[in-house]
């Protein structure tokens, strides 16, 4: 008996599959298997092609995963792991095949504390290390303290890049365009800024920007369309889903459907001519986390509905309609602090549960 539950604790440590009871969803019951575990503070998942998948560990650390195995990438540049800060999201773009390259988003340390970063690394042959690591971009300034990195890396249809920087706990930053807190930046892949974002050549408005007053958007996806959209994170209460326009005000902290944490009003209220309203708001607050758009590849009715982690009330949130609302939320023992959640190339759903500290997997049946 002692030796099977070794052997047992053995193949959970090293990431094997294992299945659980059936999850029961609007589309019918769905497996989740355990595709990985043992994982301190994970944070994000990108899947390699022809199998295998990466995962970041908020302390720092980047494992790859495959056949059941459970391996350290070396490489990875040096974060400030404090608060909600460290090694953050993991991004493949769509020429990964031919250039391997991956993009980490993390807290660096810079001039004033620590700030968002990106940086671009080439995944060697054998998946063991990253290679070339450069820092393509990093938030204009630091900040004490280890609240709001936002941190999430999109790549966009055109090759560009968007990446989420929350206000680091500075609110009046988010309304500042001389700083990059509070916002979301485009930048090309090399780091430059592109020709045609909103704010090229305007005095006093840093060229990155696409959008600003954000609070904390830890989540964000493109939509079937290619539209950019976040979920972040309010204060007490007005946790929001956010469609991304080009060069728009985003509200923070102007305009909240929440609370201060002291009870206190936020800001003018929940309206304001020139800035824009959530496509979806939460109140009490769900904290949600990662945000993926479903395709329909293997749940067809799921097809372009939004799914959205809660960190607070341990479930999945699925949104849908054209008047965006929630309409269902996905719930077991393996969905504690989901933190992560992406669509894989044959269609299932995985996510990451930080409760478990593991990886799951999602699929019909």
């Amino acid at each position: 008996m002692h030796l099977f539950i070794s052997i047992f604790s053995a193949l959970v440590l090293a990431g094997a599959a294992l299945t659980a009871n059936p999850l029961q969803t609007s589309a019918g019951p769905v497996s989740v298997t355990r595709m990985a575990g043992d994982l301190d503070a994970p944070w994000a998942i990108a899947h390699l092609p022809g199998g295998g998948f990466l995962v970041t560990e908020r302390g720092g650390d980047l494992f790859h995963f495959a056949g059941g195995h459970k391996s350290r990438v070396t490489g990875v540049p040096k974060v400030v792991a404090r608060g909600q800060g460290g090694l953050l999201d993991v991004t493949l773009p769509r020429d990964f095949a031919q250039s391997r390259e991956v993009f980490l988003t993390f807290s660096k340390k810079m001039r004033g504390g620590a700030g968002t970063a990106l940086a671009i690394g080439r995944l060697s042959a054998d998946n063991s290390r990253l290679e070339n690591v450069r820092v393509t971009f990093e938030a204009s300034e630091g900040r004490s303290g280890g609240r709001h990195f936002g941190s999430r890396v999109v790549e966009a249809r055109d090759g560009t890049l968007f990446l989420t920087i929350g206000e680091r706990g500075d609110r009046p930053s988010a309304q500042d365009v001389g700083n990059h807190n509070g916002t979301i930046v485009r930048i090309n892949r090399d780091g430059s800024v592109p020709a045609d974002n909103p704010f090229v050549g305007q005095e006093g408005v840093r060229p990155e920007i696409w959008s600003y007053g954000h609070r904390n958007p830890q989540g964000a996806a493109l939509d079937l369309q290619g539209r950019l959209w976040t979920s972040e994170h309010g204060a007490k209460g007005g946790d929001e889903v956010n469609l991304i326009r080009k060069g728009a005000n985003y509200g923070w902290p102007v305009i909240s459907y929440g609370r201060h944490y002291s009870g206190k009003k936020i800001g003018e209220g929940t309206k304001k001519p020139g800035l824009e309203q959530p496509k979806h708001y939460w109140d009490p607050s769900i904290a949600p986390s990662g945000l993926m758009v479903y395709s329909g590849k293997l749940w067809p009715e799921w097809r372009g509905d939004i799914f959205i982690g809660s960190l607070k009330f341990d479930h999945i949130a699925r949104l849908a309609g054209k008047d965006l609302r929630e309409v269902e939320q996905i719930e077991g023992s393996e969905t504690g602090r989901v933190r992560d959640i992406v669509e894989a190339p044959d269609g299932s759903i995985w996510f990451i549960s930080v409760g478990d500290g593991a990886v799951y997997r999602m699929a019909p049946g």
